[in-house]
């Protein structure tokens, strides 16, 4: 054998040798398991004839493709404001134009967006604070330090005051006036999502399959409500509390005055993320799979359920629908009139 063919020989038993120690390193890089918290969900809708449609069949009056991942939003008189986590903003989406507008900095923006007293409130769960925003020129105001106690809470605005829940399981009050916390009321643990209406906060409690009513005036629980399991997002409409509930995809609806439990809906839409908001005279949800569920408070029935890839996050306002689709980086604005 020549020189030549014995260094052939040397390299392809080399070859050899390494090709075994390199396909393993491969093949775990490649599928990484998933998270152990977040296992696959299956979601049915309510599968009822006449209900079911298509998420192709959407009209959509406009489009947005703010940077990032869009999720929670807030209307105000001319403008939806959308977090967008994966770029750590706050975007503005000008309703009279459907063009982006400012794009204001939040780390890692959590627990929602609030507008009031002139100004944007949004949580900050890589800073730790509230950061107050002048919406006209994007400066910061303040920042107020409030841990929000889960990146899936609430933020809320009432009785001349912002409403927060931050670790652990504490509900602050927020004098926009000081710009600081001025009270302090402990809750029963993952209760984390607040809501004003009726001039009491709402309080879903996901730990205890519990909607919480408290009074403002005293600092205190009020009221202790069994609903379904595992609510999280909450609305106000037609005189009720609507919660979206992660644990079975029914949504509960709550008497505002006899705070009594009046319906548990199946709508077939369970599982993480979500939201929930009224307008138009309907209760809307949205949940990966399923990006729009319409229910009709007269009945307390799904009238219209679209099912397909998008949604995560959902506001009316403007006389509009504007659903965030945050793993496909998109907003859509649309007519609430969808047939």
């Amino acid at each position: 054998m020549s020189v030549q063919n014995h260094s052939r020989v040397a390299v392809c038993l080399a070859l050899l040798l390494a090709a075994p120690m390199l396909l393993p390193a491969q093949e775990t890089t490649a599928t990484p398991a998933p998270p152990a918290h977040r296992p696959h969900i299956v979601r049915s809708g309510v599968n009822t004839p006449g209900v079911s449609r298509s998420m192709a069949d959407i009209k959509k009056d406009a489009v947005f493709t703010p940077p990032g991942s869009p999720d929670w939003s807030v209307v105000t008189a001319d403008s939806l404001w959308v977090t967008t986590g994966r770029d750590s903003h706050i975007v503005q989406l000008l309703a009279a134009t459907n063009t982006i507008g400012k794009v204001l900095p939040v780390k890692d923006p959590c627990s929602g967006v609030a507008s009031a007293f002139g100004s944007l409130w949004s949580p900050s769960c890589g800073d730790h604070v509230l950061t107050r925003f002048d919406p006209a020129d994007g400066k910061i105001i303040a920042q107020i330090p409030a841990n929000p106690a889960n990146s899936e809470g609430g933020i809320t605005v009432g009785d001349g005051s912002i409403w927060l829940v931050t670790k652990p399981s504490t509900l602050v009050r927020i004098d926009p006036a000081k710009n600081a916390v001025i009270a302090s009321i402990p809750l029963p643990s993952g209760s984390e999502n607040p809501l004003f209406s009726d001039g009491f906060v709402w309080i879903s409690s996901y730990e205890h399959d519990q909607l919480l009513k408290v009074d403002p005036a005293s600092a205190s629980v009020v009221a202790t409500i069994p609903i379904g399991p595992k609510p999280r997002f909450l609305t106000t409409g037609a005189g009720s509390i609507w919660t979206l509930n992660q644990g079975d995809g029914t949504i509960s609806r709550v008497d505002e005055k006899t705070s009594k439990l009046i319906a548990n809906i199946a709508c077939g839409i369970p599982g993480f993320g979500g939201e929930i908001t009224f307008g138009a005279g309907r209760v809307w949800a949205t949940m990966f799979d399923f990006p729009i569920t319409e229910i009709d408070p007269a009945t307390n029935k799904v009238v219209k359920q679209w099912g397909g890839p998008g949604g995560d996050g959902l506001r009316f306002g403007l006389g509009s629908l504007w659903l965030s689709n945050g793993r496909q980086g998109t907003v859509w604005r649309l007519s609430p009139d969808q047939p």
